[in-house]
């Protein structure tokens, strides 16, 4: 597929056939976000990788417990990749202090976007979940205390085909050499 037609055609997708996803289409997606561009080269990310039904549900009874079972759904994805974010290194943590911007987030997200580009190019739905427990899915995995779940992604066929959603138009959005409203 031709990158501006993965953009404009990828839909966050939160149906999905029974059926497994290969490990190498899901390594192809981690070798997109492991490309990823991140302030100072700190790389701030790491992924878990559930695609075993017995984690994914253990894992899944914690994450979408209490006021986050809303995003439930996503247990039946075939696989679920949990974004682990760390604040990068000691560079990225001043830059962050003094411009008052979490470029870890920043970066976190360009890694998952690529990743989830890659996902759509080889025929796989995504649907990026950041409203879960991230207290109790750190604590299923045992992270340390400088890591964090920032979000998961849920990944496998598509089951539907979701509507475009509305976006604003062009002008409204972009101006050249001043701000206008």
């Amino acid at each position: 597929m031709e990158l501006e037609q993965v953009i404009c055609t990828r839909r966050s997708v939160r149906k999905y056939l029974d059926k497994p996803v290969e490990r190498e289409k899901i390594n192809a997606c981690l070798e997109a976000a492991r490309l990823a561009p991140s302030a100072c080269n700190s790389q701030p990310w790491e992924f878990i990788v559930m695609d075993d039904p017995t984690v994914k549900e253990m894992f899944c009874q914690e994450a979408f417990s209490g006021v986050y079972k809303m995003s439930a759904w996503a247990a039946k994805a075939p696989v679920l990749v949990a974004a682990v974010a760390d604040k990068g290194n000691f560079k990225s943590r001043v830059g962050n202090f003094v411009r008052r911007t979490e470029f870890y987030l920043v970066d976190h997200g360009i890694a998952c976007e690529h990743f989830i580009l890659r996902a759509w190019d080889q025929g796989l739905g995504t649907c990026w979940i950041g409203w879960l427990n991230v207290d109790k899915a750190g604590q299923f995995f045992h992270l340390p205390g400088q890591k964090k779940i920032e979000h998961l992604i849920a990944v496998g066929y598509p089951d539907e085909t979701p509507d475009p959603r509305p976006r604003q138009p062009f002008e409204k959005m972009v101006s050249y050499n001043e701000y206008q409203k």
